[in-house]
């Protein structure tokens, strides 16, 4: 997972995001892959995305289990990034990718 960085050098933890929430954790990886985790009053988030294919937010009850599940969702976002997107796999091969991820991670 070397591949993962902070995003903007660190700069985005603790600043609020555009829907309101805190950020407290922000990575990037390499290939275009981003993980998000938010907290605000009455939600808390993990933000995930791949530029120009997928933005996806998933809700969660406390930032322990929010936490959790980034951790778990880490792993297969590079794998679409590294192993399909820059491997310059078939479009279809990517949807098919972005569709188990939901479906895993709803």
């Amino acid at each position: 997972m070397s591949n993962w960085f902070a995003y903007d050098g660190g700069g985005s933890i603790g600043t609020v995001s555009a829907e309101g929430g805190v950020i407290l954790r922000d990575e990037e990886h390499a290939a275009g892959a981003r993980l998000t985790l938010k907290r605000a009053s009455n939600y808390v988030s993990v933000s995930c995305s791949i530029s120009g294919w997928m933005d996806h937010t998933r809700f969660f009850g406390t930032v322990t289990e929010a936490q959790r599940e980034y951790l778990l969702m880490k792993p297969l976002l590079a794998h679409m990034v590294e192993n399909i997107l820059s491997a310059g796999e078939s479009d279809l091969k990517m949807w098919e990718a972005i569709a188990d991820f939901v479906r895993r991670f709803p």
